[in-house]
């Protein structure tokens, strides 16, 4: 594990004993941004299908095709940044184009440079495997993210939607290029 910025901090990749903790992590994070959004059975349903044993989360923690760095405060994770092939209905998308799948962190942890951090490290792999550009998908009123990608060079490239129960919301394609192997944010 690394020490960057704020001391209390450290990175590194998810170990296979602190899955549990990382996916209630998400969980929580996940809940704490868009819990308000929606009607409560659907959405603990989702909840339990993307962050539970078994689930999304878990089946992308076993896949040696997506990349993970997760921020630490004290062995408990506070964030995390998730790597993957493109999977996002991204419009013309160049060979090799890679997904800024998620990029979570708490609530408490806003505005401490962990999620700049977590960017730059998405960015520097995506460049080091020579990856053209990057992509990520955005809830279209998630401002405080929308601000956060565009101060990181992204810019809406395409629409998609997200289904959770029975409401359809309207999410944002955003693309960013890469530079070489010297990009960061």
């Amino acid at each position: 594990m690394r020490h960057d910025g704020d001391s209390r901090i450290s990175y590194g990749t998810p170990e296979a004993g602190g899955h549990r903790a990382l996916r209630a992590m998400a969980r929580r994070s996940f809940a704490e941004t868009f819990g308000h959004l929606y009607d409560p059975g659907p959405f603990g349903a989702f909840l339990d299908g993307a962050y539970g044993p078994g689930g999304a989360m878990a089946r992308d923690l076993a896949d040696p095709a997506v990349r993970w760095l997760v921020a630490f405060r004290d062995a408990v994770p506070v964030g995390y940044a998730k790597l993957t092939p493109l999977r996002a209905p991204a419009p013309a998308p160049a060979p090799g184009a890679l997904e800024l799948q998620q990029i979570y962190v708490l609530g408490e942890w806003h505005g401490r440079g962990v999620a700049a951090r977590l960017m730059h490290w998405a960015l520097a792999t995506a460049a080091a495997d020579g990856a053209p550009e990057i992509y990520l998908t955005v809830f279209d009123h998630n401002e405080r993210a929308k601000r956060f990608y565009r101060r990181h060079g992204f810019a809406e490239a395409g629409r998609c939607t997200f289904t959770l129960g029975d409401r359809t919301d309207d999410d944002r394609i955003w693309r960013r290029g890469i530079e070489g192997p010297a990009a960061g944010g």
